[in-house]
C-alpha cells in the first residue's frame, strides 16, 4: 500500500512537473523576438519603463531567483566587476527578481551593485518572458536576455548552477555583435 501511494505522489509531481513546463514553454520568448513592454520600480522606488531604452541602447535583462543568496549573489558581484566593460559597450544592465524594493536595495548597497534591480513581485514580468521555473518547478530560474538597441533579443542563457557564466555568455554575444 505505502509503495502504490509513492508510486502515485511521483506520478502527480512528475504531471505538474510536465504541466508547468509546457506552460511556461508556450509563453517563452525567443531569439528574433521583440522584448514585451513593462514597467517595474527599481531598488530605489523609481518606476522604470523598457520602453525608455528602447532605441537607444542594447541591454542585458538578467531574472535571477533571489537578492543575497549564494548564486545570485556570485552573479551580481560578477555583474558589478565587469560592469565597466557593458558601459564601454553602451549596454545597460539589468536585474529582475520576485524580491521586493527594499531587499533590491539592501542587497545593491550590501555589494555596491551599479546597475539596476527591478522587483518583479507578481512574477509578471518573468511570466511576460516565459522564464522556465527550475528544480521540479518550485525554484525561479536564472535566465539572461541579450537584447539590442531596438529591443529584439539576440541571444539566450539559461542556466540555474553556471551563475558567473551568464556574464561571460553576455559579454561574448555582445562583442560579437560590436
Amino acid at each position: 500500500m505505502k509503495k502504490k501511494i509513492f508510486l502515485l505522489l511521483l506520478l502527480v509531481i512528475f504531471i505538474i512537473f510536465a504541466i508547468n513546463s509546457v506552460m511556461s514553454q508556450s509563453s517563452k520568448l525567443e531569439v528574433g523576438d521583440t522584448i514585451p513592454t513593462f514597467t517595474l520600480k527599481n531598488q530605489l522606488g523609481n518606476n522604470i519603463d523598457i520602453d525608455a531604452y528602447r532605441g537607444k541602447k542594447a541591454m542585458v535583462i538578467y531574472f535571477y531567483p533571489k537578492d543575497d543568496t549564494p548564486g545570485c549573489t556570485k552573479e551580481a558581484c560578477k555583474f558589478r566587476d565587469e560592469f565597466e566593460v557593458f558601459t564601454d559597450l553602451d549596454v545597460e544592465v539589468i536585474g529582475i527578481s520576485g524580491d521586493d524594493v527594499a531587499s533590491h536595495k539592501a542587497f545593491a548597497d550590501k555589494y555596491n551593485l551599479p546597475f539596476t534591480l527591478l522587483a518583479d513581485t507578481k512574477n509578471k514580468v518573468r511570466k511576460l518572458f516565459g522564464v522556465p521555473k527550475s528544480m521540479l518547478g518550485i525554484m525561479p530560474g536564472r535566465v539572461t536576455y541579450i537584447i539590442n538597441k531596438n529591443g529584439i533579443i539576440i541571444h539566450i542563457f539559461n542556466s540555474q548552477f553556471g551563475a558567473e557564466k551568464h556574464i561571460s555568455e553576455a559579454l561574448t554575444k555582445l562583442k560579437e555583435k560590436a
